[in-house]
C-alpha cells in the first residue's frame, strides 16, 4: 500500500534516486531511520482529507511485512498530515545534507576530487535536477564554518582552563 505526499522537488528527486523503484515509488528499507519516522507519522485518514496527491509516492511501512506481530495496520493508518509531511521533509533534508557532506569530504581528502566536481557527481548520482551544485556547495561551506566555530570555541575554553 502506498500514499502520496508533496515534498520540495529536490527532496523528492533525492528520495526517488536513493530508494525509488522503476515505477518511481519510494520503498524505504526496514533499517532506515526514515522508515521509522514515516511509521510514527502514519495516522488514520480524516474523513475530510483529500484523496492522495503529491509528487512523491511512498510505500507504507508495515511491521507485519517486517515479521513483527504488532503494529499499525496500513489498511487504516495510511495518511500523513501536512505537519507530518513537514517533519518528514526536514528529516529527509538532514539526511541528504549529511550524505552530501560525507561525500564531499571523502572525495576531497581520499580521492583528491574538487568540491564542485563532487557536487555535480552527487546530484547526478541521485538524479537531482532542482538543486544547483553551487547551492549544495554553499550549504557545505556554511556547515564547515559552523563546525569550525564550535571547535575553536571549545579549544578556547580548554586552553583558558589549562593556564589558570
Amino acid at each position: 500500500m502506498t500514499t502520496k505526499i508533496d515534498l520540495p522537488k529536490h527532496l523528492s528527486e533525492y528520495l526517488k534516486g536513493k530508494f525509488g523503484t522503476k515505477e518511481q515509488v519510494v520503498c524505504l528499507p526496514v533499517n532506515s531511520s526514515l522508515y521509522f519516522i514515516v511509521y510514527e507519522l502514519l495516522q488514520r485518514r480524516p474523513s475530510d482529507a483529500p484523496i492522495d496527491r503529491g509528487n512523491t509516492e511512498i510505500r507504507l511501512p508495515s511491521p507485519r511485512m517486517a515479521h513483527q506481530t504488532a503494529g499499525k495496520p496500513v489498511e487504516s493508518f495510511n495518511y500523513i498530515s501536512k505537519k507530518g509531511t513537514a517533519q518528514l521533509a526536514k528529516s529527509i533534508n538532514t539526511m541528504m545534507k549529511t550524505e552530501a557532506h560525507e561525500f564531499f569530504d571523502e572525495n576531497k581528502h581520499v580521492k583528491g576530487i574538487d568540491y564542485i566536481d563532487s557536487a555535480y557527481a552527487f546530484l547526478m548520482k541521485y538524479g537531482i535536477e532542482n538543486l544547483t551544485p553551487e547551492a549544495l556547495l554553499k550549504d557545505y561551506q556554511r556547515w564547515r564554518i559552523k563546525i569550525g566555530r564550535k571547535v575553536s570555541s571549545r579549544q578556547k575554553r580548554t586552553n583558558t582552563r589549562k593556564y589558570r
